[in-house]
């Protein structure tokens, strides 16, 4: 049996799937919270040389983030050669909430997705989703799971690589080569994090830059830290973290744009800089991130010392798998209609990965119910 140790924070998404996905195979684990370890975060600073949570140490190998082909790999269990009615592709709220919908029509039902929650995991604070005054992306989204949990359907943690058609049926490839087969197809993956476009950006990711502030925030206590953005994650990372280090520059490429509600609690927060009509135009460091340089518009460029930044600058559509099997927008979502049909008959789509305009969380699990009972019908009709 490998001898398997967790390093973790409270508040990361992707550390809690890890620790479920070794739970779901039957690996026992030891998990460190090094967000509450000074020490532990050291050690897993040297041993994986990352300053980002999670850190999976298998026997001597080091795993960095939640990896779900390398941990399928060493302990997954190959989904079954079966044919489902329907294949769910992502498991936000939107696919959380078609996976409920399909299950409670009998559909034989798969959710299929790199991890779960999507984008909302992300959220310091919801409190615009009715029946919460407020609740932590993480916390909504362990719900939605539970929910899913208490019925009939299959829930496989691995990266799709490709989605075809073939004989009729629809094909879903993973990562590992297994192929997945269906009669219908839900499309929810969602969103993936846009990306500075700075020089050496890769090279700091888990050294200093980082797109996920409650997983590694806890890593950052009285250090200096910039966020990039200006809507409203932007705005609820940079008052998050004026708790925990000792200074946030906030780099606003024109001006904020966030709600009123947290600009306003934003106001009067010392620690809070606000650099507004500026951008990161460099970075440096060795190995972890140390400087950057910032541009401002009609000023001097600035060099500021920053331990860490977290970039907050919007996302861009999980599209890339898809390979013409739908009609994209010029954004590359998924174009739907008013009932989440996509112009392939037997596919659906919902949530933000969609031409939808309005891009919440309420919106997405509301557009998932929909294609549900979209696929059901349609579904219906081959037999």
């Amino acid at each position: 049996m490998s001898m398997v140790t967790v390093y973790s924070t409270k508040n990361c998404p992707y550390c809690r799937m890890a620790k479920a996905f070794l739970e779901k195979q039957g690996v026992p684990y030891t998990s460190i919270d090094v967000g509450a370890d000074d020490a532990a975060a050291q050690k897993m600073i040297a041993l994986s040389g990352q300053r980002g949570v999670p850190v999976i140490m298998v026997d001597d190998e080091v795993i960095v983030g939640f990896d779900s082909q390398r941990l399928n790999e060493l302990f997954g269990t190959p989904a079954a050669n079966e044919l489902y009615d329907v294949i769910i592709v992502g498991a936000g709220p939107a696919g959380l909430t078609a996976g409920v919908y399909c299950a409670r029509k009998l559909l034989k039902t798969l959710i299929v997705s790199e991890n779960i929650g999507g984008q909302a995991l992300e959220s310091w604070a919801i409190e615009n989703y009715m029946g919460y005054r407020m609740i932590t992306g993480e916390d909504l989204m362990k719900r939605f799971e539970e929910q899913v949990h208490t019925l009939d359907v299959r829930l496989e943690l691995v990266r799709v690589s490709g989605i075809s058609q073939d004989a009729g049926l629809f094909v879903v490839t993973t990562a590992s080569g297994t192929l997945l087969k269906a009669k219908s197809l839900i499309l929810t993956q969602g969103k993936q994090p846009r990306k500075l476009g700075v020089q050496d950006e890769e090279k700091y990711l888990g050294h200093g830059l980082s797109i996920c502030s409650t997983c590694d925030g806890p890593l950052y206590k009285e250090k200096k830290v910039a966020i990039v953005g200006g809507g409203n994650s932007a705005i609820q990372t940079a008052i998050e973290m004026s708790g925990i280090a000792s200074s946030v520059n906030l780099i606003v490429r024109s001006t904020i744009k966030a709600d009123p509600v947290y600009i306003k609690k934003m106001e009067g927060i010392k620690n809070i800089i606000v650099h507004q009509h500026s951008q990161i135009t460099a970075l440096a460091g060795d190995p972890f991130l140390q400087r950057i340089t910032i541009t401002t518009k009609g000023e001097s460029d600035q060099n500021l010392d920053v331990d860490g930044v977290f970039i907050e600058v919007g996302w861009t559509p999980n599209t890339e798998i898809l390979d013409g099997l739908v009609e994209l927008n010029d954004r590359r979502e998924i174009v739907v209609d008013v009932d989440g049909r996509t112009s392939r008959p037997g596919v659906f789509a919902a949530g933000d990965v969609t031409s939808v305009k309005s891009k919440q969380i309420i919106i997405a699990a509301g557009d998932g119910a929909k294609a549900a009972l979209e696929a059901y019908e349609y579904v219906m009709k081959l037999t």
